[in-house]
């Protein structure tokens, strides 16, 4: 079994490539759940969370917590950063806030992350009803 460790990381969104097919499949596709429920990681710190790719990790920020599949980065090194792709999986763990601009902030938000081995990525339709209220 593996020991529960956390570690302190900053958390950058955007959109990637596997996203944007997932979407051509519809956004309630499983396609695109897989694309947009991912936290990309550097292999460092996958070896420091002593996980390996396709484990499960709960990312926390102040403004929500999520559970997310691990992959290895496509890039680096980037010790101490995650990416998650925009999405609603995304959304639960950015601030909502917009401060006036219509756009919430989605980099460099603070994090923590940790094995979550245990628990599973919410389908599309369960993550809108727990977080955000019937669908």
């Amino acid at each position: 079994m593996t020991e529960s460790r956390r570690l302190r990381v900053v958390l950058l969104t955007g959109r990637t490539i596997e996203q944007g097919v997932g979407r051509e499949f519809g956004k309630s596709s499983e396609e695109y759940a897989e694309s947009a429920s991912v936290c990309f990681i550097d292999s460092e710190d996958l070896h420091a969370l002593g996980i390996k790719e396709d484990s499960n990790v709960s990312l926390s920020t102040a403004f929500g917590s999520i559970i997310l599949r691990a992959a290895k980065s496509p890039r680096g090194p980037h010790k101490g950063v995650v990416f998650v792709p925009y999405g609603p999986w995304a959304n639960v763990i950015v601030d909502p806030s917009t401060d006036s601009i219509g756009m919430p902030s989605l980099k460099g938000i603070p994090a923590e992350i940790e094995p979550a081995e245990k628990k599973r990525v919410l389908k599309l339709k369960e993550l809108l009803t727990e977080k955000f209220g019937d669908v």
